[in-house]
């Protein structure tokens, strides 16, 4: 049986209670969301308390799955959130949304509400995507823009993140108008993604060299995606997002159980594989399952799937899959400890872009298995929640 393993489980590191403070992320120490500090407190040693729970040196073959707490408790999402996604390359976005100097684009993760834009010189910068004045959000989905101006006050900032404008401020003393621009975050790009890091300082704010991205991000398996395809050279096509009532770590969990659920859920999408190939390896933060075709040659599943897939999962959240002439990610947000918006993006041989019959098939075909899969995830995240189950086997 194919190794697999568990999204939390993978490399998440027990923090040390004296040393970990997860608010501490940025220049100012964010203040508790909670009525008081000793709620706060109490919530994350509530959290802590839950990864004991869970022992990683069990050998598999003996392992439980960890327990249903981790899928359900809030204070356990708060605890992820800091603890994994404010300190990880995240991918937000990809290079073909910022082609052009004026470009952008927005998001959130968590609390952090993001903005990453490609400025005059063509340089990519990041930053929260907050107004220093009165804390009003300044941009909303992507388009282009040649500054940034805050719909609350007016204050105008700069692509470079300088603030260019504060309105009615006559008078007010100790304002200094270099101390008062965006507050950057870390970007990068590899291949066509573009990453943010937000529990590292941009000092610089420029891009972070891509090597350098590749070894955090991706280890010893950024040589073995590039030659399989994972670059730049494909159309992006579009985009489909999902949300879906469990855990954000039940669709990771689904996605990593080395097609063991394939032949029963997807029965479609199991006769164009030959599941008796498929195989994983394991690298320091990703997961690369493959699986050969197999669908008579000639047939539309072998056009669209290819001669062999490659599923590859990144820690924590993000996940490519490679067959035939396509490449579709599949990006994983946290919105509650019982909710999740997975984002589908679809990438093409450029060959093919206007094949519009094509296209409409294989996106169809992409769908039932996405269909497919929501109902596994739902019902696995109502499952959790009963009294009837706390762990299971591997």
């Amino acid at each position: 049986m194919a190794m697999t393993m568990n999204t939390t489980a993978m490399i998440m590191k027990i923090p040390n209670h004296n040393t970990f403070k997860s608010h501490q992320l940025f220049n100012c120490v964010k203040k508790p969301s909670c009525s008081s500090s000793s709620c706060y407190s109490e919530n994350l040693v509530a959290a802590q308390k839950l990864v004991y729970e869970f022992n990683p040196q069990i050998p598999i073959e003996k392992a439980l799955t960890p327990p249903s707490s981790w899928y359900t408790d809030p204070s356990f999402l708060a605890l992820e959130l800091h603890r994994v996604f404010y300190r990880s390359w995240q991918v937000v976005g990809y290079t073909d949304q910022l082609k052009d100097p004026q470009d952008f684009f927005s998001g959130r993760i968590g609390e952090v509400e993001f903005v990453v834009c490609r400025d005059d010189n063509g340089k990519i910068h990041a930053f929260h995507n907050v107004c220093r004045h009165h804390a009003s959000i300044l941009a909303t989905g992507s388009g282009k823009k040649s500054w940034f101006v805050c719909p609350y006050h007016g204050w105008t900032y700069g692509l470079d993140g300088t603030l260019l404008k504060a309105t009615r401020i006559t008078g007010i003393k100790d304002f200094n108008v270099k101390e008062f621009g965006l507050v950057p975050l870390e970007v990068a790009t590899w291949g066509p993604f573009v990453l943010l890091n937000m529990g590292k300082e941009a000092v610089h704010q420029e891009e972070v060299d891509s090597n350098v991205v590749a070894n955090e991000w991706l280890g010893g398996s950024s040589e073995i995606l590039s030659i399989n395809g994972i670059d730049s050279s494909l159309s992006y096509l579009c985009r489909r997002e999902y949300t879906i009532e469990c855990n954000w770590k039940v669709f990771c969990d689904n996605y990593l159980d080395g097609g063991y659920h394939v032949p029963y859920a997807h029965k479609g999408l199991a006769s164009g594989l030959q599941l008796d190939s498929y195989s994983t390896s394991l690298y320091e933060k990703v997961s690369i399952q493959r699986c050969e075709s197999g669908s008579t040659e000639g047939t539309d599943d072998t056009h669209r799937l290819g001669s062999k897939a490659i599923y590859a999962f990144i820690y924590p959240n993000f996940m490519i899959n490679r067959y035939g002439p396509w490449m579709d990610t599949n990006l994983v947000i946290p919105l509650a400890p019982t909710r999740c918006k997975v984002v589908f993006d679809y990438f093409l041989d450029g060959s093919l872009k206007d094949d519009k019959a094509f296209i409409e098939q294989s996106l169809k075909d992409s769908e039932q298995v996405q269909m497919e899969d929501i109902i596994l995830c739902e019902g696995v995240q109502r499952g959790l929640e009963s009294p009837a189950y706390c762990s299971g086997r591997k």
